[in-house]
């Protein structure tokens, strides 16, 4: 077998909008340049995704130049929104903690609230200091994430889905498979690995970057979402629950904490360390 490379990169600028995926990202010590600093919020300043507002898969964000985005959805004209003024900030939920975040202001609430039908704005994340912790159970002091999950990247494999793919194929669902990976919207997806290698890394180097794995990655409702469509089904979480459930999570792929900043490529080698 081949040494594993980095096959892709994925940010998510807006959190829950489709992945972008460019040939090299910059490493931050809270996770990739332009990966989730924005999000949107319900009428409780609560942060929305595709657990229960599946299309959000349909909008897109461009990052710009200065920071700000261009925004596209079906039926929709796009809309630049430039990077909101510092201002007072705004208090928002996110998985039960809260996080200060600045508006964006009234004409990207209104675009959101027309794609998703509901009350919604957007939200900027903007100076280091109101990035939140990670959980301490798995971090080390000072050790911060932006608006992503939990983590500062994710990383699965690709073998791992061809394995995933293969069972879903001989259960009681398969009309549903092959699942593309951007149903578990990973920062870096490696090839050249055995299936399922990744459970047992706990270091890893990809290009010039090191990187701690701190838990596997428990899998929700998202990953049944069609990221094309907005549609769901009952895959892969019906595979996972019978072949990966690992400490009462369907697993797949593993959360990193970035141990230095640097720059990833697609093609860089990746080493396994520990």
């Amino acid at each position: 077998m081949a040494d594993p490379v980095l096959r892709s990169v994925h940010v998510h600028p807006v959190k829950a909008l489709r992945a972008l995926s460019p040939t090299q990202a910059e490493v931050q010590p809270w996770g990739l340049a332009h990966d989730r600093r924005w999000a949107v919020v319900d009428a409780d300043d609560t942060v929305m995704t595709q657990r229960h507002h599946p299309r959000l898969a349909l909008a897109s964000a461009e990052p710009l130049p200065g920071g700000g985005l261009r925004l596209t959805a079906p039926g929709l004209e796009p809309l630049v929104v430039p990077v909101p003024e510092p201002s007072a900030t705004l208090t928002t939920g996110i998985f039960g903690k809260a996080v200060e975040t600045v508006p964006a202001g009234a004409a990207a609430a209104a675009w959101f609230s027309a794609h998703l039908e509901t009350d919604a704005r957007l939200v900027h994340l903007d100076a280091p200091e109101h990035r939140r912790p990670i959980d301490p159970a798995y971090a080390l002091p000072g050790e911060t994430v932006s608006l992503a999950d939990g983590y500062p990247l994710l990383v699965t494999a690709s073998a791992s889905l061809d394995a995933l793919n293969a069972l879903i194929a001989r259960g009681d669902h398969a009309h549903e498979g092959p699942l593309p990976m951007s149903r578990f919207r990973p920062n870096l997806v490696v090839d050249g690995t055995e299936p399922w290698a990744e459970d047992g890394w706990t270091r890893l180097a990809v290009g010039e970057v090191t990187f701690r794995v701190a838990k596997p990655c428990g899998r929700c409702v998202v990953t049944t979402t069609d990221q094309a469509t907005a549609e769901r089904g009952k895959e892969p979480l019906r595979t996972l629950g019978r072949h990966r459930a690992i400490g009462g999570r369907l697993v797949f792929g593993q959360n990193l904490v970035p141990e230095h900043i640097g720059t990833l490529r697609v093609g860089d080698p990746v080493k396994i360390l520990d």
